[in-house]
């Protein structure tokens, strides 16, 4: 009998509506979190590690929210 090897996904199907939601929330709240910061302090004030910070979280939090979004609606990608 040949062993049957597939693709299985290591995240449950059930758990990616609520993975999206997450992530793509805090993606927001991060990315309000940095234009009140670019905004509220002057040119020479800002730091610029913490914008790398901000800018790099928003991003990756906006990235795999909208990946599990995706797959969510039914686009595997």
């Amino acid at each position: 009998m040949a062993k049957q090897t597939g693709l299985h996904s290591p995240v449950p199907l059930g758990s990616y509506p609520t993975l999206a939601t997450l992530l793509l929330l805090s993606g927001f709240a991060s990315t309000a979190a940095f234009f009140v910061y670019e905004s509220m302090n002057s040119r020479h004030t800002r730091k610029l590690s913490r914008e790398l910070l901000l800018g790099m979280t928003s991003s990756l939090l906006l990235g795999f929210g909208s990946f599990f979004l995706l797959l969510w609606t039914g686009v595997y990608v």
